[in-house]
């Protein structure tokens, strides 16, 4: 609602009369006074320093000043790379350029602010468009902080409603940062390539690079001879033109719709491409490999590479989509079930973006989720309809929610639309690229979709896109035209009332439902305290009971709820396959009659939820809201479930306890329990396994790794045979793409050197990536400890380990149990390097998994003390957040450790009595 003050009409009248009154006698004044002064011509003044009203220097925070506008770029740029190199040319890493962008004033201003980062900026040229004639530049400056403000400092004003230009020539190094304009190598030769998100557009040209400050760009590239030149538009032109005495070809591009600086892609490689055409779009598919290939959207080209190194696993620049090769190519028979899986929904998250991303925009980073939430969630839905045998939809429950979940149960949490203040700088930004943004995002999202009906979500989403298209929105605005849908279905759901609580604040809350009296509560889920906040959800709750039809149900404060009161001894279950972002807890004679029913008759709990009563009872049981006891029982029906999701929630919680104990002796019984309930999952697939054949990939997979890391003899004798014949064979691998991970895995950590340096030559000369990732993460299982750190020195060396890959090599090897501290050791004293590496959070959380002792929280502050923020500042709420999981793994092992290691006893002796 619009605020303001209000007058009387005579008032206002009268206060204009007034007003030009006034100033019709102060203009008649100033007139009398000049023509007395010409004619007495009076002594001058002593000279005084002038004073301006127009502030100078940058702006006081990290922002555009707003006061200039771009509304188009004309850009040239040339990268002086060799793409394929002979004996008797020296490679250059130089990149020339020039832009000339083309800006409306909206209030006077005497400087031109906007960014550039580690470029020498050669020549400036400021034009009044208007009048046709050329600004005076008194000054320029580049200031060093995290602004990367250029301030160009004029020696006249621009004046409101004015139209002029800014060009600047320029020149920058293609380095192997992975950020910018850089440099990528592959076996045939180089690549210049791009990546501009969040905010490396400036380090390639002077541009306002704020996602807001939209505009259109105009691309021309100068490349050698026979190379290939992608950018965001069509090819409207390539001639071959004589520069400083060599022939270069210069590719012209179409000019782009409006968008935002971090959607500029380009590329010159020699790479070549598949096309195809549709009817509104032409596609093309560029490698220099093989290719996969999709339908796709409204504008009227779209490029599709594959990059041997890029930091992101995808990036959905308007009209040249680039990739991860493992996020793109897949091969017959090489490639993994998972492996298409995964290309499917990475190329549905981008071109998901062409929309949620690209035609609209959030105005600010911190509404990113606006973005990726959507991207990630209507991936879900694209896969889903293009391959709907897949049942893809249902792994967002394991792949996002339960993921997420760690993560914001912690009190360093944070919410999905954080204030635009509290995000200022490039480290704050990239910050926000986590899994709150993604994944919680598309959990919210989900859950409003279901509480409204999908059918009326679409309605208001097309609203939504229409009305802000080659625009940028802030929440609100998704809420108000979801709204408008809302009322059109005569629904009375208040919209942003509901979602406010979603994304405003951190976390989530548990449901607390007393089945015998129908009392449900909710209260903020933390791991390992109570909240501070005073935080109130509104919860929307899909309902079921024992012989009953779902109903939903909604939740604001403590309530009796009929829904939720048991009848005749019957159960109830809530959160219906976990369409709501939150977990619940039930009275102990509520859980009782769900885990026997699960003993009984598993087909009457729904399989996503069989997952989700394990993960709740072994988070609820961390928080300290039940007993450690219960959350174990959980598992001990699954001896007869085949299914993945259950299995997979069971594994990933029983995780936790592997990576608290592997060092411990409650290792032996956990691992004797294991393997009992693990039998019967591998014997269901032993025979399919042995002859290459694939029913169910994933949960085949989970019954290999869980049976042969336990020590089942049969498991750890087939993998080393199939490992050995490969070795024999060398060129003959029959084992099937889908198992090759977990049986190389295998192989490789009962093996020694022998096995180690034959994967390592295969990693070596494989021309598949996810290959490649196969063999890469299978050389993280030895449990050769001089092996592991060979390896983890080859993550310094990017001609052995790509520079993309670093993280995860280390995050691998950080895994095994013979790795986690010397990959921690080996973190600390290569941080320089490694801190120029993107994912650093990730890497943190890798290497700080199993950390659960005082000695490794005092070595967590230590190296929070050792290094000044600035070394840490992409770091800073990863090790908060490791910390603060530290603590509670500390507490928990010393509350939890006896009463586990008895459990595990107990049922391996009940074990042998049977």
């Amino acid at each position: 609602m619009a605020t303001g003050v209000y007058i009387s009409k005579f008032l206002a009248i009268a206060i204009v009369v007034l007003t030009v009154s006034s100033i019709g006698g102060i203009i008649t004044m100033i007139i009398v006074y000049e023509n007395e002064r010409i004619k007495t011509q009076p002594t001058a003044p002593p000279t005084t320093n002038s004073t301006t009203p127009y502030p100078a220097g940058p702006p006081p925070n990290m922002r555009l000043p707003g006061n200039l506008i771009p509304e188009s770029y004309d850009i040239v740029l040339q990268p002086h790379l060799y793409i394929v190199m002979n004996n008797t040319t020296n490679q250059s890493l130089v990149f020339t350029g020039n832009s000339t962008v083309y800006f409306r004033c909206v209030e006077n201003t005497k400087t031109i602010v906007l960014h550039s980062k580690e470029q020498n900026v050669t020549a400036v040229k400021v034009t009044d468009l208007d009048k046709e004639k050329i600004i005076k530049v008194d000054n320029t400056i580049l200031y060093s902080n995290e602004s990367n403000f250029l301030e160009i400092v004029l020696d006249s004003v621009l004046v409101k409603d004015g139209n002029y230009s800014l060009f600047t020539a320029f020149e920058g190094e293609l380095l192997d940062d992975l950020a910018g304009f850089y440099m990528s190598s592959y076996k045939k030769g180089f690549i210049a390539t791009s990546q501009m998100q969040p905010t490396d557009a400036r380090k390639v040209f002077p541009c306002f690079d704020e996602p807001a400050m939209k505009a259109t760009f105009r691309v021309s590239l100068i490349h050698r001879p026979g190379t290939t030149a992608l950018a965001n538009g069509k090819v409207i032109g390539t001639t071959l033109e004589v520069i400083d005495g060599e022939t270069w070809e210069v590719t012209r591009f179409q000019t782009t719709k409006k968008m935002s600086t971090y959607l500029l892609a380009f590329t010159v490689s020699d790479f070549h491409s598949i096309g195809s055409t549709h009817e509104r779009v032409d596609i093309k598919v560029c490698s220099y490999s093989c290719t996969f290939s999709t339908d796709a959207y409204f504008i009227s080209t779209l490029d599709q590479i594959a990059l041997p190194d890029f930091s992101a696993g995808a990036m959905e620049n308007w009209g040249l989509v680039t990739y991860r090769e493992t996020a793109l190519l897949y091969e017959e028979g090489v490639s993994s079930t998972s492996n298409k899986e995964w290309i499917a929904t990475v190329i549905a998250h981008e071109l998901a973006h062409q929309w949620f991303g690209n035609l609209v925009t959030m105005k600010w980073w911190n509404d990113l989720w606006l973005n990726e939430g959507f991207a990630t969630y209507i991936s879900y839905m694209g896969v889903d309809h293009i391959e709907p045998t897949w049942n893809i939809k249902d792994l967002i429950v394991l792949n996002d929610i339960q993921t997420v979940f760690q993560v914001d149960s912690l009190a360093s949490s944070h919410p999905l639309s954080s204030k635009e203040d509290d995000v200022q700088t490039s480290s704050d930004i990239t910050q926000l690229f986590d899994s709150i943004t993604y994944s919680k995002g598309a959990a919210v999202l989900r859950m409003l979709a279901d509480y409204l009906d999908e059918r009326v979500f679409l309605n208001g989403l097309r609203k939504y896109l229409q009305a802000f298209q080659y625009s940028n929105t802030v929440h609100k605005d998704l809420w108000e035209y979801l709204q408008e849908a809302v009322d059109e279905d005569s629904s009375h759901i208040k919209v942003a009332e509901v979602m406010d609580t979603w994304t405003k604040q951190m976390g989530y809350p548990v449901i607390t439902i007393n089945t015998t009296n129908g009392a449900v509560s909710q209260e903020h889920f933390l791991q390992n305290q109570t909240s501070d906040y005073d935080f109130e959800w509104h919860v929307p709750i899909r309902v079921m009971k024992e012989g009953e039809p779902i109903k939903i149900a909604t939740l604001d404060k403590k309530v009796l709820m009929p829904d939720f009161l048991s009848e005749d001894g019957k159960w109830v279950l809530a959160n219906i396959n976990c369409m709501g972002y939150f977990r619940v807890n039930y009275d102990p004679v509520n859980w009782d009659r769900l885990l026997s029913q699960l003993e009984m008759n598993i087909h009457e709990i729904p399989i996503i939820n069989r997952g989700q009563l394990i993960d709740d009872a072994f988070n609820l049981a961390r928080a300290k809201h039940i007993n450690v006891t219960l959350a174990l029982r959980t598992t001990k029906y699954l001896w007869n479930d085949t299914e993945y999701i259950p299995w997979e929630s069971a594994l990933r919680n029983l995780d936790y306890f592997i990576l608290m104990f592997d060092r411990s002796e409650v290792y032996g019984p956990m691992q004797a329990y294991l393997r009992k309930q693990v039998g019967g999952l591998y014997q269901h697939f032993e025979n399919f396994t042995m002859f290459s054949t694939v029913p169910e990939q994933y949960n085949q997979i989970n019954a290999i790794s869980v049976a042969c890391s336990n020590d089942i003899p049969e498991c750890q004798e087939m993998a080393r045979m199939l490992f050995d014949n490969w070795m024999t064979n060398k060129t003959s691998n029959r084992i099937h793409p889908n198992l090759k991970a977990t049986i190389y895995c295998q192989a490789i950590a009962a093996g020694g050197e022998k096995e180690w340096e034959f994967a390592w030559g295969k990693f070596e000369n494989a021309t598949t990536a996810t290959e490649k990732d196969k063999l890469r993460y299978a050389l993280s299982c030895t449990r050769k400890i001089w092996l592991l750190n060979r390896y983890l020195e080859y993550t310094l060396n990017p001609d052995k380990i790509r520079k993309m890959d670093a993280v995860s090599t280390i995050s691998y090897i950080a895994r095994n149990v013979a790795g986690q501290a010397i990959a921690w050791n080996f973190v600390r004293a290569n941080w320089n390097y490694i801190k120029g590496i993107m994912s650093l959070g990730n890497l943190i959380d890798g290497v700080t998994q199993r950390f659960s002792t005082d000695f490794e929280l005092e070595e967590l502050w230590q190296f929070l003390t050792d290094h000044d923020v600035e070394e840490l500042h992409l770091a800073i709420r990863a090790l908060e957040q490791a910390t603060e999981r530290t603590e509670a793994n500390i507490k928990w092992v010393k509350e939890n450790k006896q009463t586990v290691l008895e459990w595990f006893k107990n049922e391996s002796r009940r074990e042998q009595l049977n």
